[in-house]
């Protein structure tokens, strides 16, 4: 079974210790490797993993050049970065236009590291350059485990994007909103939307977990948030879980192909 997983971070090699210890430190959870490109590659070959999405975050506007050029020197047929835009970035649109430009499929935000609500106004013509662009816009959805928990990117602000944006190829991580599940069960799932199932199964109850995902499987993306989850132990899990095969081979890498849009590559 081909395998992409959707949502991973790392970090070039000279900060790589620095950035772990940081969100170690705030948010108390301890990393399963050294969050270089060598030891995502390990980990994959471990899983079984074909293809990792990284997944970067701008935290001052300054750092797109940096993260936009790392992101190209990494990018390969095992390894599709996603670069990053700072919402207080003064040219925010015209680096949204040099990701497309440069071929990258999408890009990553996150509400609490970049301090934004999701569903305010400034982020509308944002939101909207990205649409118009037709990149992929992975959002960290619900509460993050680092961070106080004031409501910045819960589902109902997920639910006004989708209806002013309906063309947008918005994905919504953490299976739609970390810790927010009941909600997402009762106004996301079934919904025009991608989720990822990263960092979401170990907390939810099985059955919850499973009727999430079958009620809404022609959309969920296999992701694990490695290096926060080990994605050996993430593919094995879900391998486990009682639905049928091709829910599963669905989940694990034809919704993320069709997604990515690369179907021809990833089969090669």
């Amino acid at each position: 079974m081909k395998i992409i997983d959707f949502h991973t971070h790392i970090f070039p090699d000279n900060l790589a210790g620095k950035a772990l210890r940081s969100i170690e430190s705030t948010g108390g959870i301890k990393p399963k490797f050294d969050g270089t490109l060598k030891g995502l590659i390990n980990s994959m070959d471990n899983a079984g993993v074909s293809i990792s999405v990284v997944l970067s975050i701008a935290t001052k506007p300054k750092q797109f050049n940096s993260i936009f050029n790392w992101a190209r020197s990494i990018y390969s047929e095992r390894i599709i970065p996603f670069p990053s835009v700072h919402p207080d970035d003064e040219e925010v649109h015209q680096h949204i236009l040099q990701i497309k430009s440069e071929g990258f499929k999408g890009l990553k935000m996150h509400p609490y590291f970049q301090g934004f609500y999701i569903d305010e106004e400034r982020m509308f013509p944002i939101y909207e350059t990205i649409a118009k662009a037709g990149l992929i816009l992975v959002i960290h959805a619900g509460y993050d485990f680092a961070y106080e928990r004031i409501e910045k990117a819960g589902p109902w602000r997920i639910l006004r994007i989708m209806k002013e944006f309906p063309e947008l190829h918005l994905v919504a991580a953490h299976l739609g909103g970390w810790q927010q599940w009941d909600i997402v069960e009762k106004l996301l799932i079934g919904k025009n939307l991608f989720i990822d199932t990263s960092f979401s199964q170990d907390f939810l109850e099985e059955s919850q977990f499973m009727r999430m995902i079958l009620r809404h499987h022609g959309m969920v993306l296999f992701g694990t948030d490695t290096p926060w989850t080990e994605q050996k132990d993430a593919v094995q899990k879900l391998k486990k879980i009682a639905i049928p095969e091709d829910i599963k081979s669905q989940i694990f890498y034809q919704n993320a192909a069709k997604l990515l849009n690369t179907g021809s590559t990833l089969d090669s």
